[in-house]
């Protein structure tokens, strides 16, 4: 799945002479917590979030004490200024259109954003956020697998050995759809990530722990 296919692209936008009550207004009256920003030519210039407008003089937030440096007219330029393209972050992170779902995740995650334009070239088509994959994770099911003790048995195992690849201490044994785990463990965490792997394994018709935790030398 790709980010065209999870975007939005019904998106609201703003222009950098737009007053910062008006972005706010549009973020209300449409439930959005981000509005890119479009140059008189349709590019993207940047875009504003519900944490670019949250230090604001309306809200409380002080003159930084201390002027002498850029960082403070930094501040207070962005919590002072009615214009959006003073207010806004930019340059913005974006991502492609093709782009996987497993991309875009990656990007929030080492860019610390929730919301990115989705681009074909130059210009913008989407906007892809945190909700839209949770939305792919919402949907999702466990794969299919063949039925049977022998196939349950070998699919958990199999599981295990590719998502811990570090060795997988649990032995694994099926007796009419009941998945038995024993073995001593590491740890709690250890018993965790076997049973999360286990349990999302469909055909079994429960699951009997007797794993445990063996006491460190």
């Amino acid at each position: 799945m790709k980010a065209m296919d999870v975007m939005s692209r019904h998106v609201f936008t703003l222009s950098p002479g737009n007053s910062v009550a008006h972005a706010a207004q549009i973020m209300l009256d449409n439930a959005v917590s981000g509005l890119p920003v479009m140059d008189g030519d349709g590019a993207l210039v940047g875009i504003v979030t519900e944490g670019d407008l949250v230090r604001r003089m309306e809200l409380g937030h002080a003159s930084p004490s201390d002027m002498s440096g850029p960082e403070a007219y930094d501040d207070f330029v962005k919590s002072h200024s009615w214009r959006v393209d003073d207010v806004m972050t930019a340059p913005v992170v974006t991502v492609g259109e093709a782009a996987t779902v497993a991309e875009v995740a990656q990007l929030f995650d080492s860019h610390k954003v929730k919301r990115m334009p989705v681009m074909r070239g130059d210009h913008m088509v989407g906007l892809v956020s945190r909700a839209d994959l949770l939305q792919v994770i919402a949907r999702s099911k466990p794969p299919a697998i063949a039925g049977g003790d022998d196939a349950l048995s070998l699919s958990i195992a199999s599981r295990l050995r590719e998502l811990l690849p570090a060795g997988n201490p649990a032995a694994v044994s099926v007796i009419d759809g009941i998945v038995y785990l024993r073995g001593a463990l590491r740890s709690e965490s250890e018993r965790r990530a076997i049973r999360s792997v286990v349990d999302g394994i469909p055909g079994g018709a429960g699951v009997v722990d007797h794993m445990r935790i063996a006491p460190r030398s």
